[in-house]
This record gives C-alpha cells, structure tokens and sequence, in this order.
C-alpha cells in the first residue's frame, strides 16, 4: 500500500492507431490500464492516465483517399469512434492526446532537428523491402517466408532519401540499463526475446523519415520529408504531459516523469524497449521504470479478421452482456504471459458461472435473507463459530493476495482471489444453513451473526472490485448502503456498521444467459453481412452454371491426384485398440521460437487441457489454429519436443509434397468425443 498519500503515479497506453474501429482485442489494453490506475488511485497514488491515438502515415493517406475524404477528416472519425469505445468501456484516462495535436506536432518537429543538430541524425537512401501495413523496411535475411515478420503480408521493393537515426550508438548503454533494471521490460521472456533477437545481434540505424508521402509532420529544415512513425508516435508519452525541446517544460511533467508504467501490447514491445529508449537516451531525458508487454486476446475461431467477418467489437459485446460482464472477462480470461481466447460460448459461460451463479446469487441470498429474517437490519452479536474464524482469515488473506498480484501486474490472479471471497462466502452459507437457524428461536443471535459476517465479507469483496467492475462495486454497495471500503481498512474484519439496514429490493446484479438464445440473436446480428456478401457472389455463380459440364471438369482437374499408400506391417484389432482418439479444441496456439517446424498449441479434451506440440508450422500459424477441433491422438506417452513437453499428437493427412491438412470431425462435435 502507498504510505505517501500523494506520490504521483504515471501509466500510459500504447496509443491506437487511426486506421479503423479497434476490436475487443484492442480495447483489452485500455481496460487493463484502467483497471491498474484505478487500483493505484484506491492505495493513495497521485495517478495520471494518458491513452490517445496515432494518426499519421502512409496507410491513413491511402484509407483517407479511397475514403474520398481528407487524411484530417479521415482520422477525426475514426479518433471520434476510439474515443467514444473507450468511454463506453469506463475508462477513466486523465488524457486522450491525438498525434495530430498541434502541441504534439511542434514539439516532434523540435526534437528531429535537435537530434540532427547533435549528430544523432543524419541523410541518407534507404532501399529495402517495405510493409505499407507496418509501415516498415525490411532487409531479405529478416522476413519470414519471404513476407513480413510482423504481420505476415507482402512487402516490396522500396527506394527512398531518408534521415536515419545512429541507433548504435546508444545500444551498449542500452543494454547495460536493462542488465541493471530487470524490472524495465516485463515479463521477463518480453526481456530476453529482446536482448537475444535484437539487442546483442547489432543494431541498424532506424529510418525516421520519408519522403514517398505526405501525412506527416514534416521536417522543418527539409519540408519534403515528413517524420516517420514511431519519433513521432513514441513521443507522445512526453508531449502529452508537456515535455518542452527547448527545455522549458511544465510542471506536469516534472510531476510525472519518468512514466511509471507503459503498458503496451507484445507485437509492439521491440520500439518502446529498443527505439524508444534510445530516443530518450538521445534527449538526455530519464527512461520510463517499466514496459510491461502484455498478451493478445484471440478469437476462439481463430484471429480476429474483418475478411472473415469474425471481428469482435467492444460495443456489440457490451450490447449483449453489458459493460462490466465485458470488462471481467477481458481482464480474467488473459493470463499474464500466454494469450488469451474470446467467444460467445465463453462469454455466456462466464456470465453464467462466475457472473450470475458466485456473484449475483451470493449478494442476493444474502439481503434477500436479511430482510426475510430481520426487516434488513444486520446486526453484530457477537454469536460466534470456528467456522467464522475460517471465514474472516479467508477475506483478509485475499485481500493481501490482492495487492501482491496487482504489484506484479498480474490482474486475472487479482480477480481470483477477490472471486475467491465471494466463493468462500458461499461455502460457509452451506456451512452454517441460515435457514435452519432461523427455525430456531433460541439461535436467533447466531443466525444475525452469520448474516453480518456474510454482508461485511460482501462489502470488503465489492469494494476490491472497484478497479474491475466499477459499477457492479457500485451496485453492491449501494444495496448494502454502505461506502467503498478504503484499502488501507482492509486489514480488519467487522467495520460494516452494526445495525445498518441493506436495501429492501435487492437487484439482480447479472441474469443467467441461454447459450441457444445468445447465439440465435448473434446469427441473427451476421445474416445481414452474409446476405450481402452472397449477393456480392450472385454474378460470378450465375456466370459459372452457364458454363455447364466444362466448370464441372474445370473443378475435377483440379482435384489432387490419388496417391499410393505405402503398406506398413499389419496389426490385430487389439493393437489398434491399445490407441485412444479423441475430439480436442485447440484454445491457443504459439510458434516454437527454437524450431522452424514446431508450433505448441493448447488443446483442450473434456474437462482438461494439453500442451502438444506439431510440426505444421509452414502450413498452419497459430492464429489459423486457434478454435479448431482437431484429431488427437491422446494416450500417446508425453516427450520433450524442443525443450517443451509434447502430450499427445494432432493427426494429419501427408501428401506427396509433404504438404499437410488436419483431420477434423465432418460435423460440430464437443471436445472429449470419442472417436472410434
């Protein structure tokens, strides 16, 4: 806890770029970041919250131009649209900054031609492999299967004059800082993914200009270069708060830097732990105290796509379950260092599980009895138990549980332990069978007591969940009548008041949710796309039934080959019985960094979940895996596969050109089917 009431707390987003409407995936990271400066605000800190968006570049002059509108008007849009999906979800930023701020924008044009002045920029050609989507040159050696290694798209061959950053300069100093600060890049594989594949290989000197378009802030003593992307996007943590070139900045700034916590998402983390630092390194300014990478949330039907109509919006989420349903599961469902999966089968069994069964349903029993056994009075008698001792060590070991997990940014275990006290509440309901007291006369104290230690462990639980689910701690209190516990107050059991009178008309907090129901409404939601896509087809169907018996030959010619089967030695029935099939789902998936073969997915079978690793990896990616049900071969012994243990195997078709397809059930079957 902060014993200095007022120390200053600084936490920034990576800010969205103004491409389009950020998915549920994007809008993870603003709820994450809300979630933490709550918290902090709740120990005491002085916290400023800056988000924002990026808004120049080559991709939003050509969005802009097939838009038909100006790369301005195209981004105050799409700004508008961020800003309002940010607002919905309850976040309380302290800043929205667009880089298209003219505060931003000077300061930028300021430090370029510092850096130029000093020697750390320099003129030069750059002649690579471009991404227009990243907006990133690439040499041959560092694209992956000839695309891309951020993205996985096509690149072209580019020529340009351009201003160079001397990125090596700064690199052994770099290095050092990270040796001597291993809090600065978290988690720790964030770290050594940076050092191993960056760092210690060499630096190149960074492209900070461009010239081939014009949605840019340009230089100022070279108008026809404009500053390339990330000096300009990067610099947003320092103008934002009022940093000043020319060495006369406010207050605020001097109140909040060095920023305390950037927290940005893994495909980004490799220019706010390498250029990032470099730059401030280069502006004699302080670093940031830490990066914390965190992981993707991923469709369970795979990566989000707008191609595949399978994108997830904040907004439509909200629409079904409501804002703090979504906030809950966005922050529970992603673990600290793996990715995480979203689907509307998981979201319906959230709400229903967590939501409406060990939440809504304790809160509720729990005045509803009240006012049924006492007209909502909850007294304190002092009718004690041993199994209220168990009780009360419960809350206060979880409220110390809390605070330990959201020191470490870990905020799923966080709200474990604060559902782990509505769970043990629960449970000693079961324990102690109100009900049953209340038939008894003489048992009348007893029965109040329970009641007033259910409600006080209800209270301290909502108050915890403030930073999470801001209105539903609200809701709870309010039908309690009672404040938000301070957490410096946590460290006692029994300050509710004794004799307060909770609300006479408790409310149902979260209503259990029909899977079929939710998912008619959701196909309901796509058959409006659908249908225009199929008319979209309608022509090019139409044009290839004139074409009769042909297309129908056209389609079998190009159907593979049959293929010899090389006969292996026959088995009896009872060695093929020895194996045991089943349907698995794959939940998520990650390339082996140290094989070019290896990808390790989790797959779950029934009720539980294995790790197997496959060497599919040149013709599946992970994002393509994720959400199939799969062939699995689950009694196979476990084996070490490049230093992970593999504990089973995904069967697959083979062809003669070692091209492979996995086997999948014809029909929708549950993982843990038997295959027989």
């Amino acid at each position: 806890m902060c014993k200095d009431c007022k120390k200053p707390y600084y936490i920034t987003t990576a800010i969205a770029y103004t491409s389009g409407k950020p998915h549920i995936g994007n809008t993870y990271e603003i709820v994450l970041a809300d979630s933490i400066a709550r918290y902090k605000r709740a120990q005491g800190y002085d916290v400023f919250f800056q988000t924002g968006t990026d808004e120049h570049g080559q991709k939003i002059e050509q969005k802009a131009q097939e838009a038909g509108v100006t790369p301005q008007e195209f981004v105050d849009g799409v700004a508008g649209q961020i800003k309002t999906i940010w607002d919905l979800m309850n976040t309380s930023y302290d800043k929205f900054i667009r880089t298209t701020d003219k505060d931003h924008e000077a300061q930028v044009q300021k430090i370029f031609k510092k850096l130029y002045d000093q020697g750390d920029i320099y003129k030069g050609y750059y002649e690579g492999l471009y991404c227009t989507p990243c907006e990133s040159f690439w040499t041959e050696s560092q694209l992956v299967d000839g695309k891309c290694p951020d993205c996985g798209r096509e690149v072209k061959p580019a020529r340009e004059e351009a201003y160079f950053f001397r990125m090596s300069k700064y690199a052994d100093r770099l290095i050092q800082h990270i040796n001597d600060h291993p809090e600065f890049i978290q988690p720790v594989s964030r770290k050594n993914e940076m050092m191993n594949n960056f760092l210690l290989p060499g630096l190149q000197d960074l492209c900070v200009s461009r010239t081939s378009f014009k949605w840019g802030i340009p230089v100022t003593f070279d108008p026809k270069h404009v500053t390339y992307v990330w000096l300009d996007a990067l610099t947003n943590y320092i103008t934002g708060i009022g940093y000043d070139c020319d060495g006369s900045s406010s207050e605020r700034f001097r109140k909040y830097w060095p920023a305390d916590l950037h927290l940005i998402g893994k495909d980004i983390i490799r220019f706010h732990t390498i250029y990032w630092p470099i730059f401030l390194m280069a502006l004699d300014v302080p670093l940031p105290k830490q990066v914390f990478g965190h992981p993707w949330l991923l469709q369970g039907d795979g990566k989000m796509s707008k191609s595949r109509g399978n994108v997830l919006y904040a907004d439509t989420l909200v629409d079904f379950f409501g804002v703090d349903a979504v906030r809950y599961f966005v922050l529970h469902e992603m673990p600290f260092d793996n990715d995480g999966v979203i689907s509307w089968e998981l979201m319906v069994e959230r709400v229903n599980s967590d939501l409406a069964n060990i939440l809504g349903n304790l809160v509720n029993r729990t005045i509803s009895m009240s006012n049924r056994y006492f007209g909502g009075v909850v007294r304190k008698t002092g009718a004690a138990e041993d199994v209220d001792a168990d009780l009360k060590a419960a809350v206060l070991d979880a409220v110390k549980k809390v605070d330990e997990k959201m020191e470490q940014l870990r905020v799923a275990d966080a709200i474990t332990e604060i559902f782990g006290i509505f769970r043990r509440s629960n449970k000693y309901i079961d324990e102690t069978t109100p009900w049953a007291l209340a038939k008894d006369e003489a048992r009348k104290d007893r029965l109040a007591e329970v009641l007033y230690n259910l409600t006080e462990a209800i209270a301290i639980g909502a108050s915890l969940l403030e930073p999470f689910m801001p209105e539903t701690s609200q809701k709870i209190l309010a039908q309690l009548k009672t404040d938000r516990r301070e957490l410096s107050a946590m460290d006692r059991f029994g300050l509710y008041p004794d004799g307060n009178q909770v609300t006479d008309k408790p409310e149902i907090l979260f209503a259990r949710l029909d899977l079929k129901e939710v998912m008619a409404k959701v196909e309901a939601m796509y058959e409006t796309s659908a249908e225009e896509k199929a008319a979209g087809k309608e022509g090019n169907d139409s044009a290839a039934a004139d074409s009769g018996t042909a297309a129908g030959q056209a389609e079998k010619a190009a159907e593979p080959a049959p293929q010899a089967v090389e006969a292996k030695p026959e088995i009896t029935y009872d060695d093929f019985a020895k194996l045991q099939f089943a349907v698995g789902e794959i939940i998520a998936c990650e390339e082996v960094k140290k094989s070019r073969k290896l990808l390790c997915s989790q797959v779950k079978i029934g009720n539980e979940i294995r790790q197997i690793c496959s060497g599919i990896k040149s013709n599946y990616t992970p994002e393509q895996m994720v959400g199939k049900k799969v062939m699995v071969l689950v009694n196979l012994a476990p084996r070490k596969m490049a230093g992970l243990e593999s504990q089973g195997m995904l069967l697959c078709a083979e062809d003669a050109e070692g091209n492979l397809a996995l086997m999948t059930p014809e029909k929708d079957m549950p993982s843990g089917a038997e295959i027989c």
